[in-house]
């Protein structure tokens, strides 16, 4: 049985370089998510999703590999990050960011699959917010995307020189949420050696922007 690892198929989206921003193509991509509200520091919401994110994974891959005879590794956490002012992101203004939880899932994973998947996690523990969890399929495009390497609340700088220097510079603006992927286990990993994929997609400008 061959296994789909997400970060094997798709290595140009998962393993940027750290040393500039690049453009990407990302392809229609299919993913288990989460909508919520607020400070991911301090949520109560944050930690439901988590809480509902990985349980659901597992048990989806565990159905394919049953059921279908197709199995995959679980993929990173992600996240779509959005705010009425973008500035919010350079000043770090997390209170004010509306957000939705992502786990990348190979493309033959189907609504009847999930749904099955979520019962077998509802029958063993139940989490708050697990019919929350839905299936998302993202085409995000052409993005700007880099390597990451800091802590988490230390990002505004790259942002910051993202937004208002290489986007203005290449002609490019804003085209749809910013998208983090999160590729360290903050639990094991010191805060000034985190991996994080910073993505944005971007359009060219245009002279009504």
């Amino acid at each position: 049985m061959e296994k789909f690892d997400i970060k094997k198929s798709y290595p140009q989206l998962y393993a940027p370089k750290s040393g500039d921003f690049t453009l990407v193509e990302v392809p229609v991509l299919q993913y288990l998510a989460y909508n919520g509200h607020g400070d991911p520091n301090t949520s109560a919401e944050y930690t439901d999703a988590l809480e509902c994110l990985y349980p659901a994974a597992y048990a989806v891959k565990f159905a394919s590999k049953k059921d279908m005879d197709r199995d995959f590794t679980v993929g990173p956490l992600e996240g779509q990050w959005r705010a009425a002012d973008m500035e919010a992101f350079t000043r770090g203004d997390k209170g004010s960011w509306d957000w939705t939880m992502l786990v990348a899932q190979p493309p033959w994973i189907t609504e009847d699959l999930l749904r099955a998947a979520l019962d077998s996690v509802r029958r063993k523990r139940n989490p708050p917010g697990l019919d929350r969890v839905h299936l998302l399929a993202l085409e995000e495009g052409t993005c700007a995307q880099i390597l990451y390497i800091g802590a988490y609340n230390a990002e505004g700088p790259v942002l910051e020189r993202l937004h208002h220097h290489w986007m203005p510079a290449h002609g490019l603006t804003f085209n749809g949420d910013h998208h983090e992927i999160y590729l360290s286990d903050p639990r094991r990993t010191a805060a000034e050696k985190l991996r994080t994929v910073l993505r944005q997609p971007v359009r060219p400008l245009q002279p009504s922007d």
